[in-house]
């Protein structure tokens, strides 16, 4: 009996990408294979020539359909197969495989906004909720507006098979958050947005819209980040303090680079308040919630573990901030390590050519 995937992909609205889907009817026993879309329509071509590739990359269970049916997460190609310029997954691949050895690892913290008639879910009509203290993690009443969402939302990940970690509200009304990980470089990016996709389809059932943005409504009210937590192997082993301290000054050394990188909206979200440290310093701490780059606590109580870099908004695209981390991390470790030294000649390495005569 033929089974339903849902193909999923990024297409190339700017400055935030959107995700898209379609299903498409695959006869038993096959698996998903490359399918094509009209990508005039997603701003990733020209209607003169609109083709686009889907080859599928990552595919799990699909909860909200039957038990035969798959969500299919694609990357998007050219008609001559090679990668899209909106594919930023084909870079963090190349990454993922010049650094292997690191064995990079991420967990990613996806906080969201609640919208619903233009303001966010649960808010009066007018004027304003009460102010932020009582909402982060909080329980009880009508303060906790979305909570059969998220509920919804965490059983379906459990189903599909996603590493999904936690949830939790945050700390302004109709704001929540949940986690992905420990995963590597390129599967981190393929899971989240997975996961994405599922909470905005589940959102749809209720009416309710999914907001990014990073600073969903302005003033006296916290934005919406995506705080990416980063180790490697040399960062989790025992004495792992000193990787650790180097990895967060080598994020030092590149800020402009992953601040235009880090979503949209990033200078309305890192004011310095609210929780952050501000766009254009940088600065790193243990157990600091205002700075760039937090150590938790108990990471350096036990010298080794993990850094959370905490500037990436809600709306930053996984494979672009998992590569540049990888990128700037790793290879600054790598430029550090000591040259291997030549092996020693050995003296009997080689006979000695043999002496002929000529006659």
């Amino acid at each position: 009996m033929s089974y339903q995937a849902e193909y999923i992909w990024i297409d190339g609205t700017e400055p935030t990408r959107k995700l898209r889907s379609k299903t498409r009817i695959v006869a038993d026993a096959k698996q998903p294979d490359i399918w094509g879309f009209d990508g005039s329509s997603t701003n990733q071509a020209t209607g003169h020539f609109s083709d686009c590739v889907l080859r599928p990359v990552f595919t799990c269970a699909d909860p909200l359909r039957g038990p035969k049916d798959v969500l299919v997460m694609c990357e998007v190609l050219n008609p001559d197969m090679t990668p899209h310029v909106t594919n930023t997954r084909a870079a963090a691949v190349a990454v993922a495989k010049h650094y292997a050895s690191f064995v990079p690892m991420f967990g990613i913290e996806q906080e969201y906004t609640f919208f619903q008639d233009g303001r966010p879910y649960g808010w009066p009509e007018v004027g304003f909720p009460a102010p932020q203290g009582p909402y982060y993690c909080g329980v009880g009443g009508s303060k906790m507006p979305g909570r059969e969402i998220v509920e919804a939302h965490t059983a379906a990940c459990l189903r599909a098979g996603l590493g999904i970690e936690g949830t939790n509200a945050e700390v302004m009304m109709g704001q929540w958050e949940f986690q992905v990980g420990v995963l590597g470089t390129v599967e981190v990016g393929d899971q989240l947005w997975t996961a994405r996709w599922l909470l905005e389809r589940i959102a749809e059932d209720f009416d309710v819209d999914v907001n990014w943005d990073a600073k969903p409504i302005k003033g006296d009210w916290n934005g919406a980040g995506a705080h990416t937590n980063f180790s490697t192997k040399q960062m989790r082993a025992a004495g792992g303090w000193d990787a650790i301290i180097a990895g967060c000054e080598a994020l030092g050394t590149r800020v402009k680079e992953h601040i235009s990188n880090y979503g949209a909206g990033i200078e309305e979200r890192l004011t310095g308040a609210h929780e952050t440290a501000h766009w254009s310093k940088f600065s790193y701490g243990v157990s600091d919630r205002g700075s760039s780059v937090r150590i938790p606590g108990g990471v350096a109580r036990d010298k080794r573990g993990y850094l959370e870099d905490r500037r990436p908004n809600a709306n930053v695209d996984p494979y672009v901030v998992a590569r540049l981390m990888v990128e700037t991390i790793c290879g600054a470790a790598s430029a550090k390590a000591p040259a291997k030294k030549a092996p020693a000649k050995r003296a009997a390495a080689k006979a000695p050519a043999k002496k002929t005569t000529r006659r």
